[in-house]
C-alpha cells in the first residue's frame, strides 16, 4: 500500500494535469446559450440550448426552428429570456476527484475498523495474556524485550479500553435520553 504522502503527491499531480488541460481551450460543452421562451399564442413554452458565442446569444441565433411565422418572430423573441452560461469542467472534475478520494479513504478506514482492528486487538490481548500467564507461573527472570512489549501492548490496550469505555458511556447517555424523552416526555437540559 502506498504511503499517504505519495498518494497526496499523485493526487496533486493529477489535479495539476487536469488544470493544464483545461487552460488550453474552452470545451464546446462548457459554454452555451440558453433561451427560455414562455407560451405564445397557440405555441407552448420551450427551452432552447445552443453552443454559440456570447455575442450571438439571442433568440434569433438560438431558437431553431422558429415556432412562429415571419411577422410574429420579433414579438416571440422579445418574450424569450436568453442567458449565456459558462462552466468549468476542470473544477467539476477536481471536485469529483477530491470527493471520491475522501470517500475512498473513509471506506478504507471502515474496512480497517471492521476487519483489521479486531484481529490486532485479539493479537494484542492474547500476547499480553501470554506474558501475564508466564509471569504467573513463577518465571520472574527479567527479559529486556518482554518488558517493553508488555508495556506497549498494555498502553495500546489501555487506549482501546478508554475509547470503548467512552463509547459505552455515550451509548448509555443516549439510551437514558431516549427513555426520558419517549417514556417520561421530559427533555434533558
Amino acid at each position: 500500500m502506498a504511503a499517504p504522502g505519495a498518494r497526496l503527491c499523485s493526487v496533486l499531480l493529477l489535479l495539476a494535469a487536469l488544470a493544464g488541460l483545461g487552460a488550453e481551450a474552452k470545451n464546446s460543452e462548457d459554454v452555451r446559450c440558453k433561451c427560455i421562451c414562455p407560451p405564445y399564442k397557440d405555441h407552448s413554452g420551450h427551452i432552447y440550448n445552443k453552443n454559440v458565442s456570447q455575442k450571438d446569444c439571442d433568440c434569433l441565433h438560438v431558437v431553431e426552428p422558429m415556432p412562429v411565422p415571419g411577422p410574429d418572430v420579433e414579438a416571440y423573441c422579445l418574450r424569450c429570456e436568453c442567458k449565456y452560461e459558462e462552466r468549468s469542467s476542470v473544477t467539476i472534475k477536481v471536485t469529483i476527484i477530491i470527493y471520491l478520494s475522501i470517500l475512498g479513504l473513509l471506506l478504507l478506514y471502515m474496512v480497517y475498523l471492521t476487519l483489521v482492528e479486531p484481529i490486532l486487538k485479539r493479537r494484542l490481548l492474547g500476547h499480553s495474556q501470554l506474558i501475564q500467564s508466564d509471569e504467573d507461573i513463577g518465571d520472574h527472570q527479567p527479559f529486556a524485550n518482554a518488558h517493553d512489549v508488555l508495556a506497549r501492548s498494555r498502553s495500546r490496550a489501555n487506549v482501546l479500553n478508554k475509547v470503548e469505555y467512552a463509547q459505552q458511556r455515550w451509548k448509555l447517555q443516549v439510551q437514558e435520553q431516549r427513555k426520558s424523552v419517549f417514556d417520561r416526555h421530559v427533555v434533558l437540559s
